[in-house]
C-alpha cells in the first residue's frame, strides 16, 4: 500500500518538471536575441531657398496673356460714360471667352497722360481709349515713343493718325449718308442749319462736300447760336430760298426745337439729321420729327446687347459703349497671331476686309479713323424704322 501511494506522487513531479521545462522552451521561443542597434543617420544639408526677390510696382508678370490697357474717365463728370466703356469691355471678354487678353482699367479724370505713363509701365501693348479728344492728343505722343497703338473713342478727326486710330462715330460720314440717301430719293436742293462752334464747322464742311458729291445744290447754310431765339432767326433766314431738305446738323432735343419754324418756312421740306441722334433715347417717340432721316451704324445688334448689359450691371449702357465692346473683339481677333509679350501688330489694322462687331462693319483708313458702314432710319409712328440698310461689309 505504501509503494503505491509513492508511485503517483513521483508521476505528478515528473508532470510539473515537464511543464516548467516546457513553459521555459516557451518563454525562450518568444524572446529573440537583442540585435544591434542600427548606426545613426547624419541628416543632410537643409534645402537651400532662393531669397525673395524685390516686390515691383505695376502688374505681377502674366507670360500667358495679352495685356491691353483701357484709359477712361472714372471719376468726374465723364464717370458715367467711363463705367459703361469699362463694362462693356468685361462682356466682351466674357462673350468671347477670351482667356489670353487681360484688360487693365485707368482713371484719366485726374490726367490722361500720367494714366498712359502707367499703363506702359505695367507693360500693356495696346490702349483702348481715351475718350476725349484733349485726352487723345495727351497720350499720343507717349504711346507713340513706346510704339504702342492707341484705338480712342473720340470722334475727333483731328486726333488720328501716327499710331492712334479713331472709333469714334464720324459726323462726316453719317451727313455724307444721309444726304446721298435724300439724293437718291429725289432730293436734288438742300439747306443746311449748323450751331455754331466746332462741331458746327465741321459738319457745315462735310455737308458742302457731300451735297456736292452727290450732285445736289446747297440753296441756303445757316448757322446760330444754341437757343430758339437764334434758331428761329436762322430759320427766318433760311425761308428765303426755296429747298426739299434741311439738314439739323444738332441734337435731336435741338433739332426739336427748330421742328414748329421749319414747319412754317417750308411744310413738305424733308429733315435730316446726324449721327448724334441715335445716341438720344427714345428718339422714336420724339413725335415731332416724324419723317425725318438721320444716317448711324446700326441698332440691330445694340438691341441684345443693352438686354445683356442691362441684367448683368443693372442699368442701360450709353449708347457710345459699344465703342469698347467691338474693340474688345477687334483685339481677340487680332490676338490670334499675337503672341504674348510681343509689339502689337499694328499693321493688322489696316486690314481693308475690315473688322465686325456690335456696330456693323468698320475699318481705319490710313488716316487711322474708323470708315463705318451705315444705315439710314426714319423716325415714325413712335419708333425707328430703317429705310437703307448698312451694308454686311467692304470689299477689299
Amino acid at each position: 500500500m505504501a509503494e503505491a501511494a509513492v508511485t503517483p506522487q513521483r508521476g505528478i513531479a515528473s508532470l510539473l518538471r515537464g511543464i516548467v521545462i516546457a513553459g521555459a522552451m516557451a518563454v525562450a521561443a518568444c524572446v529573440r536575441p537583442t540585435a544591434p542597434p542600427p548606426a545613426p543617420v547624419r541628416p543632410g544639408p537643409a534645402p537651400v531657398r532662393p531669397a525673395p526677390g524685390p516686390v515691383n510696382p505695376g502688374l505681377p508678370d502674366d507670360a500667358q496673356r495679352h495685356r491691353v490697357a483701357l484709359l477712361v474717365p472714372l471719376t468726374g463728370g465723364n464717370a458715367g460714360v467711363g463705367r459703361s466703356l469699362a463694362n462693356a469691355t468685361q462682356l466682351a471678354i466674357l462673350d468671347t471667352k477670351a482667356e489670353d487678353v487681360r484688360i487693365t482699367t485707368y482713371d484719366t479724370a485726374n490726367g490722361a497722360a500720367a494714366a498712359a505713363q502707367r499703363a506702359l509701365a505695367d507693360g500693356n501693348k495696346l490702349i483702348l481709349g481715351p475718350l476725349l479728344a484733349e485726352d487723345a492728343r495727351a497720350v499720343a505722343p507717349i504711346a507713340r515713343r513706346a510704339g504702342v497703338p492707341v484705338l480712342s473713342f473720340s470722334n475727333d478727326t483731328s486726333v488720328a493718325g501716327n499710331g492712334t486710330y479713331l472709333m469714334g462715330y464720324n459726323p462726316a460720314q453719317s451727313i455724307e449718308r444721309v444726304v446721298d440717301h435724300a439724293r437718291r430719293s429725289g432730293v436734288t436742293s438742300f439747306a443746311g442749319l449748323m450751331p455754331t462752334g466746332l462741331y458746327g464747322e465741321r459738319a457745315s464742311t462735310a455737308f458742302l462736300r457731300a451735297v456736292e458729291g452727290a450732285g445736289g445744290t446747297v440753296t441756303a447754310l445757316e448757322t446760330y447760336n444754341r437757343g430758339p431765339a437764334a434758331m428761329n432767326a436762322a430759320i427766318a433766314r433760311l425761308a428765303r430760298s426755296p429747298f426739299q431738305a434741311v439738314l439739323i446738323a444738332d441734337s435731336a432735343s435741338g433739332a426739336v426745337t427748330a421742328i414748329p419754324g421749319l414747319r412754317r418756312a417750308n411744310p413738305g421740306a424733308r429733315v435730316l439729321g446726324p449721327e448724334l441722334w441715335n445716341s438720344t433715347s427714345g428718339i422714336g417717340g420724339m413725335t415731332q420729327l416724324n419723317g425725318a432721316w438721320f444716317a448711324s451704324v446700326s441698332d440691330t445688334l445694340y438691341r441684345t446687347y443693352a438686354a445683356k448689359y442691362r441684367a448683368r450691371f443693372g442699368a442701360a449702357p450709353y449708347r457710345l459703349s459699344t465703342l469698347g465692346y467691338d474693340a474688345v473683339l477687334l483685339t481677340v481677333r487680332i490676338a490670334r497671331d499675337w503672341r504674348p509679350g510681343d509689339v502689337f501688330p499694328i499693321d493688322r489694322l489696316g486690314d481693308r476686309g475690315g473688322f465686325g462687331g456690335l456696330d456693323g462693319a468698320f475699318r481705319f483708313g490710313r488716316d487711322g479713323i474708323a470708315e463705318r458702314a451705315l444705315e439710314v432710319q426714319e423716325i415714325r409712328g413712335g419708333t425707328t424704322v430703317t429705310v437703307s440698310p448698312a451694308p454686311s461689309g467692304f470689299g477689299r
